[in-house]
Protein backbone atom coordinates (compact mmCIF):
# COMPACT_ATOMS: atom_id res chain seq x y z
CA UNK A 1 0.00 0.00 0.00
CA UNK A 2 1.04 3.63 -0.49
CA UNK A 3 2.84 5.02 2.90
CA UNK A 4 3.67 8.69 3.22
CA UNK A 5 5.74 9.42 6.16
CA UNK A 6 3.29 7.43 9.09
CA UNK A 7 0.20 7.98 7.01
CA UNK A 8 -0.71 4.62 5.22
CA UNK A 9 -3.46 4.69 2.46
CA UNK A 10 -5.86 1.89 2.12
CA UNK A 11 -4.80 1.58 -1.65
CA UNK A 12 -2.83 3.18 -3.84
CA UNK A 13 -5.03 5.42 -5.50
CA UNK A 14 -4.78 9.32 -5.17
CA UNK A 15 -7.08 12.41 -6.21
CA UNK A 16 -5.01 14.86 -8.29
CA UNK A 17 -5.30 18.65 -6.57
CA UNK A 18 -7.44 20.43 -9.18
CA UNK A 19 -8.06 24.04 -9.40
CA UNK A 20 -11.48 25.04 -9.07
CA UNK A 21 -12.81 21.12 -8.72
CA UNK A 22 -11.14 19.88 -5.23
CA UNK A 23 -13.04 21.43 -2.94
CA UNK A 24 -14.70 19.89 0.33
CA UNK A 25 -17.73 18.73 -2.07
CA UNK A 26 -15.67 16.86 -4.56
CA UNK A 27 -13.48 15.86 -2.47
CA UNK A 28 -15.73 14.12 0.20
CA UNK A 29 -17.70 12.02 -2.86
CA UNK A 30 -13.75 11.04 -4.11
CA UNK A 31 -13.18 9.48 -0.41
CA UNK A 32 -17.04 7.78 -0.31
CA UNK A 33 -15.91 6.14 -4.28
CA UNK A 34 -13.10 4.94 -1.73
CA UNK A 35 -9.73 6.94 -2.51
CA UNK A 36 -7.19 6.35 -0.90
CA UNK A 37 -5.82 9.95 -0.33
CA UNK A 38 -7.61 12.91 -1.64
CA UNK A 39 -5.57 16.11 -2.58
CA UNK A 40 -6.97 19.66 -2.38
CA UNK A 41 -6.51 22.39 -4.77
CA UNK A 42 -3.60 24.40 -4.23
CA UNK A 43 -3.70 27.82 -2.19
CA UNK A 44 -1.00 30.49 -2.35
CA UNK A 45 1.26 31.01 0.17
CA UNK A 46 0.58 34.89 0.14
CA UNK A 47 -3.54 34.13 0.39
CA UNK A 48 -2.54 31.88 3.57
CA UNK A 49 -0.63 34.73 5.60
CA UNK A 50 -3.08 37.11 4.55
CA UNK A 51 -5.60 35.23 5.87
CA UNK A 52 -8.99 36.08 3.91
CA UNK A 53 -12.03 34.61 4.73
CA UNK A 54 -12.29 32.47 1.05
CA UNK A 55 -9.01 31.35 1.61
CA UNK A 56 -9.47 30.05 4.92
CA UNK A 57 -12.19 28.59 3.62
CA UNK A 58 -10.10 26.68 1.27
CA UNK A 59 -7.94 25.17 3.61
CA UNK A 60 -11.14 23.59 5.51
CA UNK A 61 -10.78 20.06 5.97
CA UNK A 62 -14.14 17.49 6.52
CA UNK A 63 -12.80 14.61 8.79
CA UNK A 64 -14.16 12.28 6.57
CA UNK A 65 -12.03 13.47 3.85
CA UNK A 66 -9.14 12.33 5.59
CA UNK A 67 -6.15 11.05 4.88
CA UNK A 68 -5.58 14.45 2.97
CA UNK A 69 -2.96 16.39 1.23
CA UNK A 70 -3.12 20.36 1.23
CA UNK A 71 -1.44 22.11 -1.57
CA UNK A 72 0.13 25.46 -1.38
CA UNK A 73 2.58 27.14 -3.69
CA UNK A 74 4.47 30.13 -3.60
CA UNK A 75 8.23 31.39 -4.67
CA UNK A 76 9.57 33.39 -1.60
CA UNK A 77 11.39 31.23 0.96
CA UNK A 78 9.99 33.17 3.77
CA UNK A 79 6.31 33.39 2.76
CA UNK A 80 6.24 29.28 2.09
CA UNK A 81 7.23 29.00 5.61
CA UNK A 82 5.01 30.75 6.61
CA UNK A 83 1.66 29.52 5.21
CA UNK A 84 3.26 25.70 5.55
CA UNK A 85 2.97 26.69 9.20
CA UNK A 86 -0.47 27.49 9.37
CA UNK A 87 -1.54 24.64 7.35
CA UNK A 88 1.31 22.54 9.80
CA UNK A 89 -0.82 24.12 13.21
CA UNK A 90 -3.82 25.34 12.06
CA UNK A 91 -5.62 22.87 9.80
CA UNK A 92 -6.67 19.05 10.05
CA UNK A 93 -4.73 18.44 6.92
CA UNK A 94 -2.32 15.12 7.05
CA UNK A 95 0.16 15.71 4.72
CA UNK A 96 1.66 19.34 3.08
CA UNK A 97 2.40 19.11 -0.89
CA UNK A 98 4.25 21.93 -2.50
CA UNK A 99 3.30 22.52 -6.11
CA UNK A 100 6.09 22.89 -8.87
CA UNK A 101 4.01 21.99 -11.26
CA UNK A 102 1.74 24.58 -12.20
CA UNK A 103 2.64 25.48 -15.60
CA UNK A 104 0.24 28.86 -15.58
CA UNK A 105 2.02 32.20 -15.97
CA UNK A 106 0.60 34.01 -13.41
CA UNK A 107 2.01 31.95 -10.89
CA UNK A 108 5.44 30.89 -12.98
CA UNK A 109 5.92 34.98 -13.18
CA UNK A 110 5.92 34.80 -9.36
CA UNK A 111 9.01 32.51 -9.39
CA UNK A 112 6.36 29.44 -8.57
CA UNK A 113 4.76 26.07 -9.14
CA UNK A 114 6.89 25.19 -12.39
CA UNK A 115 9.36 28.08 -12.34
CA UNK A 116 11.11 25.38 -10.14
CA UNK A 117 11.23 22.95 -12.63
CA UNK A 118 14.63 24.71 -13.85
CA UNK A 119 17.09 24.70 -10.56
CA UNK A 120 17.05 21.18 -8.51
CA UNK A 121 19.22 23.54 -5.56
CA UNK A 122 16.00 25.98 -5.60
CA UNK A 123 13.79 22.96 -4.74
CA UNK A 124 15.97 21.92 -1.95
CA UNK A 125 16.51 24.83 -0.37
CA UNK A 126 12.77 25.50 -0.58
CA UNK A 127 11.81 22.25 0.34
CA UNK A 128 14.22 22.03 3.22
CA UNK A 129 12.95 25.29 4.85
CA UNK A 130 9.39 23.79 5.02
CA UNK A 131 10.49 20.31 6.28
CA UNK A 132 12.89 21.90 8.74
CA UNK A 133 9.51 24.37 9.66
CA UNK A 134 6.15 21.28 10.09
CA UNK A 135 5.31 18.41 11.70
CA UNK A 136 3.53 17.25 9.11
CA UNK A 137 5.15 14.73 6.08
CA UNK A 138 5.79 17.21 3.29
CA UNK A 139 5.38 15.96 -0.44
CA UNK A 140 6.06 17.73 -3.84
CA UNK A 141 3.82 17.67 -7.13
CA UNK A 142 5.60 18.18 -9.65
CA UNK A 143 5.92 17.55 -14.11
CA UNK A 144 9.03 16.42 -15.56
CA UNK A 145 10.38 19.25 -16.83
CA UNK A 146 9.97 23.13 -17.76
CA UNK A 147 9.89 22.17 -21.63
CA UNK A 148 11.73 19.57 -23.73
CA UNK A 149 15.02 20.78 -23.35
CA UNK A 150 14.95 20.95 -19.37
CA UNK A 151 13.79 18.00 -18.52
CA UNK A 152 15.50 17.64 -14.47
CA UNK A 153 13.03 15.13 -13.60
CA UNK A 154 15.36 13.04 -11.71
CA UNK A 155 17.65 15.62 -10.06
CA UNK A 156 14.79 17.05 -8.76
CA UNK A 157 13.52 14.49 -7.58
CA UNK A 158 17.03 13.75 -5.30
CA UNK A 159 16.30 17.62 -4.03
CA UNK A 160 13.16 16.66 -2.76
CA UNK A 161 14.36 13.18 -0.97
CA UNK A 162 17.99 14.71 0.05
CA UNK A 163 15.56 17.86 1.74
CA UNK A 164 13.31 15.83 3.47
CA UNK A 165 10.35 15.17 1.38
CA UNK A 166 8.32 12.29 2.63
CA UNK A 167 6.62 12.01 -1.58
CA UNK A 168 7.00 13.35 -4.93
CA UNK A 169 4.16 12.97 -7.34
CA UNK A 170 5.46 13.36 -10.76
CA UNK A 171 3.07 14.29 -13.99
CA UNK A 172 4.50 13.13 -16.85
CA UNK A 173 4.57 16.20 -19.35
CA UNK A 174 6.53 19.24 -19.49
CA UNK A 175 5.24 22.92 -18.91
CA UNK A 176 5.47 23.15 -22.01
CA UNK A 177 3.23 21.12 -23.03
CA UNK A 178 0.27 22.32 -20.35
CA UNK A 179 -1.95 19.28 -20.98
CA UNK A 180 -1.43 18.33 -24.82
CA UNK A 181 0.23 15.26 -25.99
CA UNK A 182 1.21 12.34 -24.06
CA UNK A 183 2.50 12.08 -20.66
CA UNK A 184 6.17 10.12 -20.60
CA UNK A 185 6.05 7.51 -18.36
CA UNK A 186 8.94 6.64 -18.87
CA UNK A 187 10.63 9.34 -17.14
CA UNK A 188 8.52 8.31 -14.29
CA UNK A 189 9.95 4.81 -14.11
CA UNK A 190 13.39 6.97 -14.17
CA UNK A 191 12.36 8.46 -11.56
CA UNK A 192 11.08 5.73 -9.12
CA UNK A 193 14.17 4.32 -9.67
CA UNK A 194 16.72 7.10 -8.84
CA UNK A 195 14.82 7.86 -5.34
CA UNK A 196 13.51 5.46 -1.96
CA UNK A 197 10.52 7.75 -1.21
CA UNK A 198 7.29 7.18 -2.90
CA UNK A 199 6.70 8.49 -6.06
CA UNK A 200 3.10 8.90 -7.55
CA UNK A 201 2.35 8.56 -11.54
CA UNK A 202 0.21 11.28 -12.96
CA UNK A 203 -0.85 12.00 -16.46
CA UNK A 204 -2.75 9.87 -19.31
CA UNK A 205 -4.66 7.94 -16.52
CA UNK A 206 -8.54 7.88 -17.74
CA UNK A 207 -9.12 3.92 -17.70
CA UNK A 208 -8.70 1.80 -14.73
CA UNK A 209 -6.32 -0.14 -17.33
CA UNK A 210 -4.03 2.37 -17.75
CA UNK A 211 -3.59 2.64 -13.96
CA UNK A 212 -2.51 -0.73 -13.97
CA UNK A 213 -0.13 -0.42 -17.41
CA UNK A 214 1.12 2.84 -15.43
CA UNK A 215 2.30 0.70 -12.34
CA UNK A 216 3.54 -2.01 -14.20
CA UNK A 217 5.61 0.11 -16.63
CA UNK A 218 7.12 2.48 -14.00
CA UNK A 219 7.06 0.43 -10.69
CA UNK A 220 5.14 3.46 -9.10
CA UNK A 221 3.68 3.59 -5.53
CA UNK A 222 0.52 5.80 -6.10
CA UNK A 223 -1.25 6.49 -9.45
CA UNK A 224 -2.97 10.10 -9.53
CA UNK A 225 -6.28 10.43 -11.13
CA UNK A 226 -7.36 14.21 -12.61
CA UNK A 227 -9.31 14.90 -15.35
CA UNK A 228 -10.27 11.40 -15.80
CA UNK A 229 -12.09 11.79 -13.19
CA UNK A 230 -14.00 14.64 -13.69
CA UNK A 231 -17.72 14.20 -13.63
CA UNK A 232 -16.49 10.44 -13.33
CA UNK A 233 -15.55 9.80 -10.19
CA UNK A 234 -17.05 6.19 -10.55
CA UNK A 235 -13.26 5.87 -12.57
CA UNK A 236 -11.92 6.02 -8.90
CA UNK A 237 -13.69 2.82 -7.56
CA UNK A 238 -13.61 1.05 -10.82
CA UNK A 239 -9.61 1.77 -10.13
CA UNK A 240 -9.25 0.44 -7.26
CA UNK A 241 -11.51 -2.96 -8.15
CA UNK A 242 -9.09 -3.32 -10.90
CA UNK A 243 -6.48 -3.15 -9.32
CA UNK A 244 -7.11 -4.89 -5.95
CA UNK A 245 -9.46 -7.90 -7.94
CA UNK A 246 -8.62 -7.13 -11.78
CA UNK A 247 -12.64 -6.93 -12.35
CA UNK A 248 -13.77 -4.02 -14.37
CA UNK A 249 -16.94 -2.72 -13.31
CA UNK A 250 -19.56 -1.54 -15.09
CA UNK A 251 -19.82 2.52 -16.01
CA UNK A 252 -22.81 3.75 -13.64
CA UNK A 253 -26.31 3.81 -14.96
CA UNK A 254 -27.45 7.78 -16.07
CA UNK A 255 -29.79 7.69 -12.95
CA UNK A 256 -26.42 7.14 -10.56
CA UNK A 257 -24.74 10.07 -12.52
CA UNK A 258 -27.53 12.21 -12.12
CA UNK A 259 -28.06 10.90 -8.40
CA UNK A 260 -24.15 11.98 -7.72
CA UNK A 261 -24.05 15.19 -9.57
CA UNK A 262 -27.00 16.47 -7.19
CA UNK A 263 -25.28 15.28 -4.14
CA UNK A 264 -22.70 16.76 -5.60
CA UNK A 265 -24.36 20.07 -5.92
CA UNK A 266 -26.31 20.29 -2.72
CA UNK A 267 -22.67 19.93 -0.76
CA UNK A 268 -21.77 22.80 -2.92
CA UNK A 269 -24.73 24.36 -1.97
CA UNK A 270 -24.06 24.07 1.71
CA UNK A 271 -20.60 25.06 0.95
CA UNK A 272 -20.93 28.27 -0.49
CA UNK A 273 -24.11 29.49 -1.21
CA UNK A 274 -26.79 28.59 -3.87
CA UNK A 275 -25.66 31.56 -6.30
CA UNK A 276 -22.04 30.66 -6.01
CA UNK A 277 -22.83 26.77 -5.68
CA UNK A 278 -25.08 26.60 -8.98
CA UNK A 279 -22.68 28.71 -11.14
CA UNK A 280 -20.00 26.88 -10.42
CA UNK A 281 -21.32 23.55 -10.89
CA UNK A 282 -22.40 24.19 -14.63
CA UNK A 283 -18.94 23.12 -15.73
CA UNK A 284 -19.33 19.79 -13.37
CA UNK A 285 -22.44 18.93 -15.05
CA UNK A 286 -21.17 18.90 -18.57
CA UNK A 287 -18.80 16.78 -17.34
CA UNK A 288 -21.76 14.49 -15.35
CA UNK A 289 -23.31 14.27 -18.68
CA UNK A 290 -20.32 13.64 -21.45
CA UNK A 291 -21.37 10.48 -22.72
CA UNK A 292 -25.06 10.09 -21.64
CA UNK A 293 -27.39 10.07 -24.98
CA UNK A 294 -29.36 13.62 -26.67
CA UNK A 295 -27.26 15.01 -23.00
CA UNK A 296 -26.49 18.35 -25.61
CA UNK A 297 -30.19 19.08 -25.66
CA UNK A 298 -29.64 20.06 -22.04
CA UNK A 299 -26.08 22.08 -21.55
CA UNK A 300 -27.11 24.89 -23.19
CA UNK A 301 -30.23 25.14 -20.66
CA UNK A 302 -27.88 24.31 -17.62
CA UNK A 303 -25.69 27.18 -18.49
CA UNK A 304 -28.42 29.63 -18.08
CA UNK A 305 -29.51 28.83 -14.95
CA UNK A 306 -29.09 29.95 -11.26
CA UNK A 307 -31.36 28.14 -9.01
CA UNK A 308 -31.05 24.63 -7.99
CA UNK A 309 -34.57 23.73 -7.60
CA UNK A 310 -34.68 24.28 -11.62
CA UNK A 311 -31.27 22.50 -11.96
CA UNK A 312 -32.75 19.67 -10.41
CA UNK A 313 -36.28 19.68 -11.95
CA UNK A 314 -34.10 19.43 -15.61
CA UNK A 315 -31.91 17.16 -14.71
CA UNK A 316 -34.81 14.56 -13.09
CA UNK A 317 -36.75 15.54 -16.19
CA UNK A 318 -33.80 14.29 -18.38
CA UNK A 319 -33.50 10.86 -17.27
CA UNK A 320 -37.14 10.08 -17.09
CA UNK A 321 -37.18 10.97 -21.42
CA UNK A 322 -34.51 8.84 -21.38
CA UNK A 323 -36.36 6.31 -19.93
CA UNK A 324 -39.14 6.55 -22.25
CA UNK A 325 -36.79 6.68 -25.43
CA UNK A 326 -35.68 3.06 -23.77
CA UNK A 327 -38.91 1.77 -23.47
CA UNK A 328 -40.59 3.51 -27.03
CA UNK A 329 -38.05 2.84 -29.51
CA UNK A 330 -35.63 5.33 -31.18
CA UNK A 331 -38.43 7.02 -33.45
CA UNK A 332 -39.29 9.09 -30.40
CA UNK A 333 -36.22 10.18 -29.60
CA UNK A 334 -36.14 13.89 -31.22
CA UNK A 335 -39.08 14.60 -30.07
CA UNK A 336 -39.20 13.26 -26.14
CA UNK A 337 -35.51 14.79 -25.49
CA UNK A 338 -36.76 18.19 -26.99
CA UNK A 339 -39.10 18.60 -23.85
CA UNK A 340 -36.24 18.86 -21.46
CA UNK A 341 -35.36 21.65 -22.84
CA UNK A 342 -38.44 23.83 -22.80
Amino acid sequence: MLKIGDIEMKNQVVLAPMAGVCNPAFRLIAKEFGTGLVCAEMVSDKAIIHGNKRTREMLFVDEREKPLSLQIFGGDRESLVKAAKVVDQETNADIIDINMGCPVPKVTKCDAGARWLLDPNKIYEMVSAVVESVSKPVTVKMRIGWDSEHIYAVENARAVERAGGQAVSVHGRTREQLYTGHANWDIIKEVKEAVSIPVIGNGDVVTPEDARRMLDLTHCDGVMIGRGALGNPWMLYRTIEYLQTGKLLPDPSPEEKIRIAILHMDRLVALKGEAVAVREMRKHLAWYLKGLKDSARIKDVIMEETKRDDMVRILDQFVSQLHMVENEGPSTNAASLATVAQ
